[in-house]
C-alpha cells in the first residue's frame, strides 16, 4: 500500500482533501469579499428612491424600497384603487413597474427629478381601448418624497 509520511494512501488522501477544501475555501471568501465591496457598500437606504411617495395635489401614495436594483412598490394610500404592481427595475434615475388595474396592464415610467421630486407617466397601457389607457395617454404626475418627521 502507498504510504507518505507514514500514512496510508486513504488516510493521506482524505487528509490532502482537507487540505484543498480549505485553501479553496478561503479563496472563495476572499473572492467573494472582494468582488462583494461594492455591492456591501451600496447603502439602499442612502438611495433616493427609498421611502414614502406621494401624489402632488392628491392623497395616493405609496412606499417604494430598492434593493439590488429592483424596486418594489407598496401601497399606501390608494383611494380605493385596487392594483397591483411587479418589482420595477432601476435603471439610473429611471424606474419602470409594471402595474395592473381593472384589467388594464400598464408600464410606468418614473423618472427621479431630484431626491424628493419623480416625474411619473404611463410608458404602455394595454388594451388600449379601455378607458383608463385612454384617460392616462400623455399624462405625468409628480410625486413628491414624505420627509419622515
Amino acid at each position: 500500500m502507498f504510504t507518505d509520511r507514514g500514512l496510508s494512501w486513504p488516510a493521506f488522501w482524505c487528509g490532502g482533501s482537507i487540505l484543498i477544501y480549505q485553501f479553496s475555501k478561503r479563496i472563495i471568501l476572499t473572492l467573494s469579499l472582494l468582488l462583494g465591496l461594492p455591492i456591501l457598500a451600496q447603502d439602499d437606504s442612502a438611495l433616493p428612491w427609498n421611502g414614502d411617495w406621494i401624489a402632488e395635489g392628491t392623497l395616493f401614495s405609496i412606499g417604494v424600497s430598492v434593493r439590488n436594483n429592483k424596486v418594489i412598490v407598496e401601497q399606501i394610500e390608494s383611494l380605493g384603487f385596487e392594483w397591483t404592481s411587479t418589482n420595477g427595475k432601476l435603471a439610473d434615475n429611471l424606474v419602470t413597474v409594471q402595474v395592473e388595474y381593472a384589467g388594464v396592464t400598464g408600464i410606468i415610467l418614473a423618472e427621479l427629478i431630484d431626491d424628493n421630486t419623480a416625474l411619473v407617466s404611463p410608458q404602455s397601457c394595454t388594451p388600449e381601448f379601455m378607458v383608463v389607457c385612454v384617460l392616462a395617454k400623455n399624462q405625468q404626475v409628480i410625486f413628491r418624497k414624505v420627509q419622515p418627521q
